[in-house]
């Protein structure tokens, strides 16, 4: 990979810590405690390298791609083809578009490799490997030489886009179920725990899910190389999401991750260099238990918990304002109070302290 582990550095800066918390402390002092936001703000303190974090235009990205394990039968009957999912993002006839919006979020779609042709739009980036990827029952999903030409183009977007956060979610027939099986392999997550959606989900669902993802499972026992897995299940969005996460983590940028999909990218990135999950908060736009279990494997919680069942991406779009006020909590400055400096005061060492 052409993003070493060691061009991502990892956020932790004691001296640094203990000066947001003293200045979140003696904000208390007036104003009381605001529970959550205060542990958020240290950390975007420390993603920024600073006392004042602030951002500038913010992006939402939805990555788009159809996944050859769909020929199986997964999925939920009814749903949107991808290319129509896509459509409805673009002509803003989903809340996740009218969300961002209202929030200040620059939405871009990315068709990494959706099965049908989607027009040009404004907002489409065309970054099409293929026309879905292959059955990961039959053989890889994609070849190695697809998965790091879908990683390249990721950091060419991450890149090329402007501002210094990104939240990133994936969408696509199969996705779900694709990137479980990712997790599953790099996480050490028992499949069925990652692909049971709650009371709703029937026994005969689950088990058809578990037959179809096991029989891929089987077929790339040996693939444990982070690419390798990837490649081996799917799919082109996850691939993407991989290369705009360790960009945006070399630049220090905050990486919003949205749902399954993200999160398996996220995993793989973690294997190539495991400080980006540094940069990263966590948000939910369903219910389904299966990402209970996934953000667990990150030791985290989602910001908001708001009962949706929405497409995922959502749930980054409403947790936006969340964000925001908790940096505000560290960059307003109130009435009267000296603004102060951007980073702590060093520490004396001995040589600056003079003869005693």
């Amino acid at each position: 990979m052409s993003v070493n582990r060691s061009l991502i550095t990892p956020t932790a800066n004691p001296l640094l810590e203990q000066a947001l918390r003293e200045k979140l402390g003696r904000r208390g002092e007036t104003v009381g405690s605001l529970g959550e936001l205060e542990p958020l703000a240290v950390r975007l303190g420390l993603i920024q390298n600073t006392l004042k974090p602030r951002f500038r235009t913010p992006q939402i990205v939805m990555f788009a791609a159809d996944h050859g394990l769909a020929v199986d039968g997964i999925g939920m009957p009814g749903r949107p083809s991808t290319a129509r999912l896509v459509g409805s993002l673009l002509s803003s006839q989903l809340p996740v578009a009218v969300f961002a919006r209202i929030q200040g979020l620059e939405l871009s779609v990315v068709d990494c490799g959706v099965a049908e042709p989607v027009a040009p739009h404004a907002r489409l980036l065309a970054r099409k490997i293929a026309h879905g990827t292959r059955s990961a029952r039959a053989t890889m999903a994609m070849s190695l030489d697809q998965a790091h030409a879908a990683i390249r183009a990721g950091m060419e977007i991450a890149d090329s886009l402007p501002g210094n956060a990104i939240a990133c979610a994936g969408v696509g027939v199969g996705s779900q179920e694709s990137a479980a099986l990712v997790l599953s392999r790099l996480g050490g997550t028992e499949l069925r725990d990652l692909l049971y959606a709650g009371p709703s989900m029937t026994p005969e669902d689950l088990q058809h899910l578990l037959n179809v993802l096991q029989g891929a499972q089987l077929r790339h026992k040996d693939a444990a190389d982070p690419v390798e897995a990837l490649a081996a299940f799917g799919g082109f969005e996850m691939a993407m999401m991989v290369g705009v996460m360790l960009v945006a983590g070399s630049k220090r940028h905050l990486i919003v991750v949205d749902g399954v999909p993200a999160c398996a990218a996220l995993m793989v990135a973690s294997r190539i260099a495991p400080a980006v999950t540094d940069y990263c908060v966590y948000c939910r736009s369903h219910g389904h238990q299966g990402l209970d279990r996934t953000l667990a494997l990150f030791q985290a919680s989602a910001l908001l918990e708001l009962g949706m069942e929405s497409t995922d991406g959502t749930g980054a779009t409403l947790a936006w304002p969340l964000i925001r006020s908790a940096a505000a909590l560290l960059t307003e400055v109130a009435e009267g109070e000296d603004p102060g400096p951007s980073r702590p005061t060093p520490i004396p060492t001995l040589s600056g302290l003079g003869t005693l």
